[in-house]
């Protein structure tokens, strides 16, 4: 098995909740509360879940796009946790990040060569007209012409958008791209298009993959390993196959239920869950999905599960299996 390039442990990161004249704090929010993750180089790692359960929180902090509150992050065998931004700064050519909205995330006041050459300005590496042939190359590998340098980022299609955010997370040769959420604001027949990009770059190149999103349709067709988070926690975490054909967690349960299954005349049991979402403010105590399980038992209520191997990459945290 290749090495682990990314690996965090008991990740957590809270945000302070401020009341009063002098903005003192008065409850925080759980936004992620201890998330032990692995990924090996080459491999790509879904992470799913509902809206609101932490999964681009814990995206950003890997990237150190949000300081953690506690817990560790190593990347390539070095502890970046509380590297400062210009210890950071040379890490940065080799974590990079496609954002979900791809028009928001790309400058409307510069053209699409100078988007896409500003990272070989920054880091010192190409100007000039060998600048100009690397954003070519770069528009090539996306599908888009090179002609396309010259344009602005509203004269293009959401999907041709994306595109254009996808090479730019290119640019610096990578080993870590994470995708947050990356085809959900496109439409239907374009997330096709942008799936199978992702997957072809990533035979090209070499890449390691973490996808975020919500959709665990478009995670089966791009990742090996998927972790389902639930307020701020991984709940179970296994290869794809795995986890979408023997789920062991009743919230994973739940959300392959809604999947269609790939195989005619094949059905899952609708599982329904109820109430909503506990706030990350106050989260529940024991374990935290126990009051929306259908298979609570009355120690959920009070002692919190932890995550332990069912099977091989196989983990879940759930008293069904402690």
């Amino acid at each position: 098995m290749a090495e682990v390039l990314l690996e965090t442990r008991g990740l957590k990161t809270h945000f302070p909740i401020r009341a009063g004249l002098l903005s003192r704090a008065v409850g925080k929010v759980h936004a992620v509360d201890g998330v032990d993750l692995k990924v090996h180089a080459g491999e790509a790692l879904g992470l799913v879940g509902e809206s609101g359960c932490g999964k681009t929180t814990t995206g950003k902090t890997i990237l150190k796009l949000i300081e953690p509150t506690e817990g560790e992050i190593r990347f390539e065998g070095e502890d970046i946790t509380h590297h400062s931004a210009r210890q950071m700064a040379p890490l940065r050519r080799r974590m990079q990040i496609v954002f979900q909205d791809p028009f928001s995330s790309l400058n409307p006041r510069l053209t699409v060569g100078d988007i896409l050459g500003a990272p070989y300005e920054i880091h010192g590496i190409a100007t000039g007209s060998d600048k100009n042939d690397r954003v070519a190359r770069l528009l090539r590998l996306v599908g888009l012409m090179p002609e396309a340098m010259r344009r602005y980022p509203h004269e293009f299609s959401g999907g041709q958008r994306q595109r254009i955010g996808i090479a730019r997370a290119l640019a610096l040769e990578p080993k870590l791209i994470i995708g947050d959420e990356p085809v959900s604001a496109l439409d239907v027949s374009i997330q096709a298009q942008i799936i199978n990009l992702l997957k072809r770059i990533q035979g090209e190149f070499g890449l390691t993959y973490i996808l975020i999103s919500h959709n665990l349709s478009v995670v089966s067709h791009v990742c090996d390993v998927v972790a389902v988070m639930y307020l701020g926690q991984v709940v179970e975490i296994a290869p794809r196959d795995a986890l979408y054909f023997d789920p062991k967690h009743p919230y994973t349960e739940a959300l392959l239920s809604a999947v269609p299954m790939p195989e005619p005349g094949r059905k899952r049991a609708r599982v329904l869950l109820k109430g909503d979402v506990p706030s990350p403010v106050r989260p529940p105590q024991g374990c935290r999905f126990h009051p929306r399980c259908p298979k609570a038992m009355a120690r959920c209520a009070t002692v919190a599960p932890q995550l332990k191997p069912v099977g091989e990459r196989h983990s879940v945290a759930c008293h069904l299996h402690s």
